[in-house]
């Protein structure tokens, strides 16, 4: 697994302090720097861990609007809750106390360390503070106050179908259908976003005449009214739902069940502000692999998440550095990003401790299910589009991963695929591994620049991303066979590129062509890349 990093601009400051920004957003080459703040301590300020530098023109880690009454709203000069931008000359305070934010839990949460506080699913509570990003303070029913993980309420005034079981969001119709079919259960069905924004689509698994799973889009008639079929509209969708649950009314058959819980993201870190992690609060368990950096081990912190845990072999990396920047890295969320939970630094061999994934690194996912997977053109082009969107959160944030390739990418439940953040490119002493001469340098995954001056970006990525595409299109096949890295780097150097795959259609090949252009500036961003997968997605499937 590889380790997503960020390249540094300034002299003499510590790695948690700068970041580079190599390429921004719009495909401009100019750069600009921010700065973090750290308590004295060292960690991070529990009220400024996404600050920006007064100069900064980007945010580095997106505030999201303060709720205020339901309506979704900035505040000049201020994070989200009121509070003023910690550097912001001249920033008053404004008095919000008259408004009270209500959240609603959609997951869960049982609170461990101290400070922090239980959810309860559908309950509600009160926000006394989300000045942080990824983790609110908050009030329950009872008076209790305590921090809680962003990512598992959602403001009470905004819940829409967030409430209902049957609801699955962003889910793509490949990954909707294979989880219908492995309950293999009549009338098993989901509600999620339509490929056509702002559209909703039903995705229901029938055995009739044989097991399959049909997808019909939820229209609206002239009077606002929802339907599947044009004899039986209803106010609201729950309305639909509900109706068609006790007729098929047109339906390949009734609706009777949702497959099962959503499954419960991982949070920012363990805990509010917590990124040094004590080996005694780990179970370790069975090995999940190995490398050149060390073990990997399933585990348990403290009896009850799910982790992954990398055994550092010491003298492999530069383990100051990447402490500091862990402290950072903990705050990168993302739902196809590995999450990092923290380190255990205090002691030797350091430990990186990161969400599990349970089915393993994704080219060795492809390898295994090529029977299965070669001839699903719309499953292999979605483990894409998972990936363009893991990266294009990075390239937002002005993260370099170095090393993107399928064998640093993870997959979970449900087809889920991730980008891991962990392979520790930057942070590498071995000579052969970070220098493009060298044995171990992942060469077939490298653009020119980076062959010629290792000279790395966003767009360095983008070219390995197109190299991954092709991965993932071959199901883990070699790129460039058998030829040698001298050999393969004259092909790059001369603009010869990889082969289209058998089983990849045209429209899919055009964007991995154009991932490989011979200058970073005519490459897409990642931004650009996700959009025009979906919309190949969107042709192909419809």
């Amino acid at each position: 697994m590889m380790l997503l990093s960020a390249l540094k601009l300034g002299t003499g400051s510590s790695p948690a302090q700068i970041s580079q920004r190599s390429i921004s957003p719009n495909n401009s080459t100019t750069t600009s720097q921010f700065s973090l703040h750290h308590n004295s301590s060292g960690s991070l300020g529990s009220s400024t861990p996404t600050s920006l530098h007064p100069q900064s023109s980007v945010s580095t880690f997106k505030q999201s609007p303060t709720i205020l009454n339901g309506n979704s709203s900035l505040l000049d000069n201020t994070m989200p809750g009121g509070i003023p931008t910690p550097g912001t000359p001249n920033s008053k305070a404004k008095d919000n106390s008259h408004f009270v934010k209500i959240v609603v839990a959609l997951y869960p949460f049982k609170a461990i360390e101290g400070g922090d506080l239980s959810l309860e699913k559908n309950a509600e509570y009160e926000v006394i503070d989300d000045s942080q990003e990824h983790w609110w303070k908050v009030k329950d029913a009872m008076g209790n106050v305590g921090y809680i993980p962003s990512n598992y309420v959602k403001p009470k005034a905004l819940l829409g179908l967030e409430r209902y079981e049957w609801y699955v969001g962003d889910m793509s119709r490949q990954r909707a259908e294979s989880l219908l079919k492995q309950g293999d259960k009549e009338g098993c069905f989901v509600v999620r976003k339509s490929s056509t924004k702002g559209l909703y689509t039903l995705s229901l698994h029938t055995k009739v005449p044989q097991s399959h799973v049909k997808h019909y889009h939820i229209k609206q008639n002239a009077r606002g009214e929802y339907y599947l079929s044009e004899k039986h509209c209803c106010e609201t969708i729950p309305d639909l739902i509900n109706y068609h649950r006790h007729n098929s009314g047109g339906l390949a058959c009734r609706l009777k069940s949702s497959p099962c819980d959503r499954p419960v993201p991982p949070t920012a870190g363990l805990s509010h502000d917590k990124w040094e992690i004590h080996p005694l609060e780990l179970m370790l368990m069975e090995e999940l692999g190995s490398g050149q950096f060390g073990v990997v081990r399933r585990g348990k912190w403290r009896g009850s998440i799910d982790t992954a845990v990398k055994m550092m072999k010491e003298g492999t990396m530069s383990e100051d550095d990447f402490i500091e920047e862990a402290k950072v890295m903990t705050k990168l969320q993302h739902p196809n990003l590995v999450q990092l939970y923290g380190v255990c630094s205090k002691h030797r061999p350091i430990y990186i401790v990161t969400e599990y994934m349970k089915h393993g690194s994704l080219l060795n996912y492809l390898r295994r299910h090529e029977t299965s997977l070669i001839g699903n053109m719309g499953l292999l082009l979605d483990m894409c589009i998972q990936v363009s969107k893991g990266m294009a959160y990075l390239e937002r944030h002005n993260y370099i991963h170095r090393d993107l390739a399928a064998r640093n990418c993870l997959v979970g439940s449900e087809n889920v695929v991730k980008v891991a953040d962990f392979g520790l490119a930057r942070y590498v002493l071995d000579d052969q591994y970070t220098s493009s001469g060298g044995t171990k340098f992942p060469i077939k995954w490298a653009p020119p620049e980076v062959l010629n001056y290792t000279r790395f970006s966003s767009k360095s990525d983008v070219w390995a991303y197109g190299v991954l595409m092709w991965e993932i299109f071959t199901c883990g096949k070699m790129p460039y066979g058998r030829l040698k890295n001298t050999e393969v780097v004259e092909r790059v150097q001369r603009g010869i590129i990889l082969e289209k795959p058998k089983s990849c259609a045209k429209e899919i090949y055009d964007v991995m062509k154009k991932c490989w252009s011979h200058t970073p500036e005519d490459r897409p961003s990642f931004r650009v890349l996700k959009e025009q997968l979906a919309l190949v997605a969107q042709t192909l499937t419809d």
